[in-house]
């Protein structure tokens, strides 16, 4: 596939990379020179200093053959009018990264694609529906469910009350076992784990199961104390902010910090009335403990400063928070942030970079996540029949290095996989893998 990237920031640099290391031809484009400078040389794709809003600009970097136009610049207005030029000129398909939830309405879509904008990314959003996830149990650090439930993915970080701690994993049970260890994060290393691995102390270790078991799950993960969610606590009346709070179980009472007076009046009209907006500052501990941060399960920082919102995390931690999320930007920052336990790390460009490349694979994958920070995918494919994957058992099947078989949906059923076990025709398969596995993965299921 020909793509070509409009937008050298962080999320077209992401995605660049992302896309490079599945051999398409990539073309990155962007009217600031420096930024193209910082790319390296490591990368296979082509950089080119050209205006995405110039027809010429476009011509000149082969438009006219272009499977995907994807804009990311930081503003709106200019990456939907470089993919209208984009398509007038001969490309297939475009993505534009927006800033306006209103554009992503149904009843827009056609009027955008009629335009020449096929898909629209709103980071803010994507970021939004990963901190609701986040928050839904205090013990998780990564949530995802399959077929509507019926299989579990999630990530949960060891501690020294775990059971599981130093034991190989061919020792943990027999073929019945309630669970899958399909990746271990330890440091910035992704592991996937064979029988003799074990699990250490701080690892973040990624389970397939079925909901039936989660409570077993938290067992042996020690961390049965942990309380459940009900109360949140944002700090920073960001856009993100104001879409978490939507998205929020009805169950769960939030508070949102603003230190901004004018953005609170705004928060209140943006918001339903049982969310509560305080003006003042998240970092002020007695503040934090008038508004009753002692009897709060969740605290989320979401302020502009990556600064900020990790510091606030850890002094929420200290106040006794249970589950703590930050929003942090800065890419610089971010394997601190994790070093420092301070939970779950949201980057909203590292999220928008993911979804674009999860929509540009012409795999038959119907739901693919990039597991943030860890360099690993999930997918989920559908065994077609006569599919490699179905004609002998998985440990016959030749699977590459570095994936594994979490676990199927047959029938709407969630079934654990092992060694033995034969996949057939219409199975949703889940599959954890290393990064950019996914293309190579696609031929075992079509």
């Amino acid at each position: 596939m020909k793509i070509i990237i409009a937008g050298a920031g962080e999320v077209g640099t992401h995605l660049a990379k992302l896309l490079s290391g599945e051999k398409q031809d990539i073309i990155l484009m962007d009217e600031n020179e420096e930024k193209l400078g910082k790319l390296g040389n490591n990368f296979d794709l082509m950089a080119v200093n050209l205006s995405p809003t110039s027809i010429s600009g476009l011509k000149e970097a082969g438009v006219a053959g272009a499977d995907l136009f994807i804009a990311v610049t930081p503003n709106e207005s200019q990456n939907m009018t470089a993919c209208m030029l984009a398509t007038s000129l001969g490309a297939k398909k475009t993505v534009a990264r927006i800033d306006n939830y209103e554009y992503l309405l149904p009843k827009h879509q056609e009027f955008f694609a009629r335009l020449g904008v096929h898909s629209l990314i709103y980071p803010e959003m994507l970021a939004a529906k990963e901190i609701v996830d986040a928050v839904k149990m205090s013990w998780i650090r990564q949530w995802w469910e399959f077929a509507g439930g019926a299989l579990v993915l999630l990530g949960t970080k060891m501690t020294d009350t775990a059971e599981i701690l130093n034991v190989p994993l061919h020792e943990l049970g027999g073929r019945n076992i309630p669970f899958h260890i399909v990746a271990i994060k330890r440091n910035n290393e992704t592991i996937i784990p064979r029988g003799d691995d074990t699990i250490r102390l701080n690892d973040v270790v990624y389970f397939t199961t079925t909901k039936k078991y989660i409570p077993y799950i938290r067992k042996i993960s020690g961390k049965d104390n942990y309380a459940d969610i009900r109360n949140v606590m944002i700090m920073g009346g960001s856009r993100i902010a104001v879409r978490t709070v939507q998205y929020m179980p009805e169950y769960m009472h939030t508070k949102i910090i603003e230190n901004d007076f004018n953005r609170c009046n705004r928060l209140t009209e943006q918001v339903d009335d049982d969310v509560m907006i305080i003006n003042g500052d998240g970092r002020d501990i007695e503040l934090l403990m008038e508004e009753g941060i002692k009897n709060t399960e969740a605290f989320v920082a979401l302020t502009g400063s990556a600064e900020t919102n990790i510091l606030a995390c850890l002094a929420a931690k200290r106040l006794g928070v249970s589950k703590t999320v930050a929003e942090v930007e800065n890419i610089d920052y971010i394997s601190m942030a994790e070093s420092l336990d301070i939970g779950t790390v949201i980057n909203k460009k590292f999220i928008a970079a993911s979804h674009i490349y999860q929509m540009m694979l012409d795999a038959d994958v119907s739901n693919v996540k990039c597991l943030t920070f860890a360099d690993a995918d999930v997918a989920e494919f559908t065994a077609k029949a006569g599919s490699k994957i179905t004609r002998s058992q998985v440990k016959d099947v030749g699977l590459p290095k570095g994936a594994t078989i979490g676990g199927l949906i047959r029938n709407g059923e969630g079934i654990l996989v092992t060694g033995n076990t034969t996949i057939q025709e219409n199975d949703h398969v889940v599959v954890f893998c290393l990064g950019m596995m996914i293309k190579k993965l696609e031929k075992f299921f079509n």
